[in-house]
């Protein structure tokens, strides 16, 4: 695959922008092992070959059980995501395919059962981050290391 275009050459300001709103996502209170496998499941659901290697590798790096990492597009089937985990994984796939489940409100109610209006809020922003990371990679053909 050849990459595209440069991004962080063509628009220096709005890469300094998405650095100011990772810096913030980094920030919140989910806890990291969390915040990564939200990240690597945004990353796997948008076809993000360039977050996906770099958010296992960064995973791998702080500690998050591979076998997590190996199961992640199975979660669901999986016993070893805790509830923590798997609300916050299904509200990240609900959020990240906004066009085709419009976020409904039992997934909204499932994710406030564990996680506090703050949590989720932080959950959302991190979402949110990552799927323009994601936007920016793969329309960019941004060819992983």
């Amino acid at each position: 695959m050849t990459q595209r275009l440069d991004m962080h050459e063509q628009i220096p300001g709005f890469y300094k922008a998405m650095v100011a709103l990772e810096h913030e996502a980094k920030n919140s209170s989910i806890e990291t092992g969390l915040f990564h496998l939200m990240k690597l499941r945004a990353s796997q659901l948008n076809h993000c070959a360039f977050c996906t290697n770099m958010h296992t590798e960064e995973a791998l790096h702080d500690g998050v059980d591979p076998r997590k990492i190996y199961l992640l597009t199975v979660w669901e089937e999986s016993w070893l995501f805790s509830d923590r985990e798997r609300a916050a994984l299904a509200w990240t796939e609900s959020v990240t395919l906004i066009a085709e489940t419009g976020v409904p409100d039992e997934d909204y109610e499932a994710v406030r059962e564990v996680f506090s209006e703050k949590e989720v809020a932080e959950l959302t922003g991190i979402i949110c981050a990552i799927n323009v990371w994601n936007r920016l990679a793969v329309s960019s053909r941004q060819p992983h290391k």
